[in-house]
């Protein structure tokens, strides 16, 4: 593989935000939004393990046993649990996460058919992987582990590749998660000392961060985020960019703090 990292071995992820966007009337997660976030990384687990395309043909046992609230961090783990011949299961976890307590409470289980379809799969054989006997099972979270999204037509900018302020943003978003994890308290991002982009990330590629803790002051956190796009047919991944943030510790009244 071009530019392969061990963080990326494993499970999927997906971590964000429960913004209140994405919230109900009741100030939790909506359902319809979860279960978007769950097929996505279905899909991306799937695509994976087969380097093919596919669509979901149906989803089953999706049960919600408790919300996650606007602030959450939601964090969702998906693994192929069976493989056919054309057609596989993912199992997907969805867990919320307080970003100032550290506490976990699980949201989600559900599975989801994926079926493969189109062009790669013939020249394959039209048969799917096995199963591998050693694949990964859920593990524990890990403080800062890579992520995942995939980049959308709505993401990209009139040249078809993702746009550079969604990858800002997603940067932004991990070296948030980073800097909650590490230090339980309230953070703003006070900066941003250099980004580099390298290569573009086309529409249909999987954009994943991988963000890690650089230095730490008093009041101040510095997070670098590398930018990863992955490729799911050819199985290559290559680095497009890195930046380092710097987030701050506040109080109520957004002053800040000591860490």
């Amino acid at each position: 593989m071009i530019g392969e990292h061990p963080a990326f071995s494993g499970p999927v992820r997906l971590l964000d935000i429960v913004f209140p966007g994405d919230a109900n009337h009741h100030g939790t997660l909506f359902g319809g939004t979860g279960l978007a976030h769950m097929d996505k990384v279905a899909f991306i687990a799937a695509s994976r393990h087969g380097h093919v395309d596919f669509v979901t043909a149906s989803c089953e046992r999706i049960d919600f046993s408790a919300p996650a609230k606007i602030g959450d961090i939601v964090e969702l783990v998906g693994s192929v649990v069976r493989v056919g011949r054309k057609s596989l299961s993912v199992e997907v976890d969805m867990i919320a996460e307080g970003p100032l307590s550290g506490a976990r409470h699980h949201c989600s289980r559900g599975i989801f058919n994926m079926v493969a379809i189109g062009a790669h799969l013939e020249a394959k054989g039209g048969v799917l992987p096995p199963l591998s006997n050693d694949r990964h099972t859920l593990a524990k979270a890990f403080l800062h582990p890579a992520t995942v999204e995939i980049v959308f037509p709505e993401k990209t900018s009139h040249y078809g590749s993702l746009y550079g302020g969604n990858a800002l943003a997603a940067m932004g978003k991990a070296a948030f998660i980073a800097a909650s994890r590490h230090c339980r308290k309230t953070v703003v991002m006070a900066g941003s000392r250099r980004v580099d982009f390298f290569s573009h990330i086309q529409n249909g590629e999987v954009v994943i961060t991988l963000p890690r803790v650089l230095h730490i002051g008093r009041t101040s956190i510095g997070i670098e985020v590398q930018l990863w796009a992955e490729n799911l047919h050819a199985d290559k991944r290559r680095l497009c960019g890195s930046g380092e943030f710097v987030m701050v510790a506040v109080d109520k009244e957004n002053r800040p703090i000591a860490f």
